[in-house]
């Protein structure tokens, strides 16, 4: 008698067990393995980030050498603290780690994004992960070209009645703002090339929204680069504003 009931028995358990086991075999990732999967791949783009910045620091005086360079003024920068000098080493070490950590960044993003795509959407946005730092050594580039400019800008509005004597800890605060504003902000491209591969915008879109998207340039050009000179916003509202032409004209030959 058991033993004929052993078989509608565990029939009847069958069910259960599979569902017990569905969720582990469908790969789908909880809310604690998101998080945990996000942890991780902060605290390996924040390691990045302190190498970077330790070569940063090492390198401290010669970098703060070359950046005084770009400054049309021949005098000494003054430092108005007494840990003016160690926090302005320590910041620009800061900005050469997040500079030379920015290839871990962008990959550790796209390690934390892509299990979320499918594979065609991943085939098509892989190779834009290069482009990704080449658009923010760029805008690196860019700052650089455009400082003596922007220096040279305020300067010239000194006079017998006001004469500058830079304070060291503005002037470097100034230098670094305007590298990493240039730098990330000229990433936008690859953010709207990345949305419309996954259906998000389309070119049209952006053609209807291009009135808005010159005024939203326009605030963020003005409000993200220090120092109230003209060069600077002017350089990086028109270079974002190319990015952004070039970005229509891409997702429109693509198709979308």
């Amino acid at each position: 008698m058991d033993d004929a009931e052993a078989p509608s028995g565990a029939s009847a358990l069958a069910p259960s067990v599979a569902v017990a086991e569905a969720p582990a075999e469908s790969g789908v990732m909880s809310l604690v393995d998101h998080l945990a999967e996000l942890r991780t791949r902060i605290v390996r783009s924040l390691f990045a980030v302190v190498i970077g910045a330790s070569v940063g620091f090492w390198f401290g005086e010669e970098i703060i050498s070359i950046l005084k360079a770009q400054l049309p003024y021949k005098g000494p920068l003054v430092a108005l603290g007494i840990g003016d000098p160690f926090a302005i080493r320590l910041r620009i070490a800061l900005v050469v780690g997040v500079i030379l950590a920015m290839p871990v960044i962008v990959w550790q993003i796209w390690a934390f994004v892509a299990p979320g795509l499918t594979a065609p959407e991943r085939r098509t946005i892989r190779p834009w992960l290069v482009l990704a730092f080449l658009f923010f050594a760029l805008g690196v580039g860019i700052a650089w070209l455009v400082l003596p400019f922007a220096t040279g800008f305020l300067l010239q509005f000194q006079s017998e009645e006001l004469s500058v004597l830079p304070d060291a800890r503005k002037y470097f605060d100034f230098v670094s703002t305007m590298f990493l504003a240039f730098g990330l902000l000229l990433e936008f491209p690859i953010v709207l090339v990345a949305l419309s591969r996954v259906g998000v915008v389309t070119s049209d879109l952006l053609r209807r929204s291009r009135r808005i998207v010159i005024l939203g340039i326009a605030i963020f050009a003005a409000a993200v680069t220090p120092g109230g000179d003209l060069v600077s916003p002017g350089v990086l509202g028109v270079t974002m504003f190319l990015l952004y032409e070039l970005t229509i004209v891409l997702i429109r030959r693509s198709g979308r």
